[in-house]
């Protein structure tokens, strides 16, 4: 059990039957009245973001959230597969699962499987990837323009925004939580 008072980012709580992360939390003492907890909440199933009011000696039971390494061998449309690495046990999660989290994965990238008693809700990519660039415009001599951007679609798919002077064939890396290009790849 947890209580509202000891509430951190990233600590999952269950919550009317499910499971949810705190993303924002604030302690508030007003001047009247007792003190309390105010959050902002994301359901780890759907996605969606609540703000909750919760008092300081609330309880809720902690939420034990698995994280799995799996690596993502292929899609055949309409199933992700995944397999354990240690295992070789697989599985395959529809599009719903997914969402568009693998929008920077390549095929045998090795990713987190997140399950909450025992049911698969999401994917975690690797926090940073490193992928070529597929397709993208010239950048032209003497456009300095600074902080300038072009679209550039790399080899999953995904589009990014780069700047002038990446090309076609070059590998970038990407924060795949904000789909960011950070610079070129190293190597």
């Amino acid at each position: 059990m947890i209580s509202a008072g000891e509430f951190r980012n990233g600590v999952t709580m269950e919550y009317e039957g499910d499971p949810y992360v705190i993303v924002e939390f604030q302690h508030v003492k007003p001047g009247k009245g007792a003190a309390f907890v105010r959050t902002k909440v994301k359901n780890l199933k759907t996605g969606a973001v609540l703000e909750k009011t919760f008092r300081p000696t609330e309880k809720m039971p902690r939420a034990h959230i698995d994280r799995q390494d799996m690596q993502y061998l292929y899609s055949d449309g309409e199933l992700f597969h995944f397999m354990n690495t240690e295992t070789f046990d697989q599985i395959a999660l529809n599009a719903a699962d997914v969402d568009d989290s693998l929008k920077f994965v390549r095929e045998n990238d090795v990713v987190k499987v997140l399950s909450y008693a025992g049911k698969v809700f999401g994917i975690e990519p690797p926090l940073f990837v490193e992928l070529e660039i597929t397709d993208t415009e010239p950048g032209f001599a003497g456009n300095t323009a600074q902080g300038a951007t072009k679209p550039a679609i790399v080899e999953t798919g995904a589009q990014v925004q780069v700047p002038l002077f990446i090309n076609q064939g070059e590998k970038i890396k990407i924060d795949t939580r904000t789909g960011e290009y950070l610079g070129r790849a190293n190597g």
